[in-house]
């Protein structure tokens, strides 16, 4: 048997309402579970997990995390949206909270990234979909990690503004089911 994929995190945050709006109002997550002054725990509109983050306070003396300046430690989370029309919106939207921090083209992955409240970084990406990914790109992606700016406006006239992204990548493609 195998990891199949991530399915949750959960982060440490000075202060869980603060947080609890951001999720909800800036990503769109769901409440669960909140327990105020303690936790919470949320969904993505778009999924089928029992949560896929959960919060737990741990109040406003709390230090910012120095993972990648001074310590190891986890340096980010990464939620895809489905299109790019959605990685456009969540550019305006995370524009608009003040919480966008850049925006990359890593080839096969378009990406957005922000922080949240507690200044924890995350990236909100659209994945190229398999069926569209070159051998140019392949190499181009293989050959220079180091990310570009990201160009939307382009990646929608290459791609489409509605192409489901991941398909064959982060979502599986399943073959058609042929008649008996």
């Amino acid at each position: 048997m195998s990891i199949t994929r991530l399915n949750h995190a959960v982060l440490y945050v000075r202060d869980v309402q603060r947080s609890r709006e951001f999720y909800e109002d800036v990503l769109g997550f769901r409440t669960l579970i909140f327990l105020p002054g303690q936790a919470a725990f949320f969904r993505a509109s778009g999924s089928t997990n029992d949560h896929d983050l959960g919060l737990f306070q741990i109040g406003s003396a709390a230090a910012p995390s120095p993972a990648g300046r001074t310590s190891v430690g986890l340096y980010h989370l990464a939620w895809e949206v489905d299109t790019l029309t959605e990685l456009e919106r969540m550019r305006t939207v995370l524009a608009g909270a003040g919480a966008l921090v850049g925006a990359s083209d890593h080839v096969l992955t378009k990406s957005l990234y922000a922080q949240d409240p507690d200044g924890l970084e995350f990236e909100v990406c659209w994945i190229v979909p398999a069926a569209l990914i070159t051998e140019a790109d392949r190499e181009r992606a293989a050959s220079d990690l180091r990310p570009r700016p990201l160009d939307l406006a382009g990646e929608i006239a290459r791609y489409g503004a509605d192409t489901p992204g991941g398909i064959g990548v982060s979502i599986p493609a399943f073959p058609a089911v042929s008649p008996e």
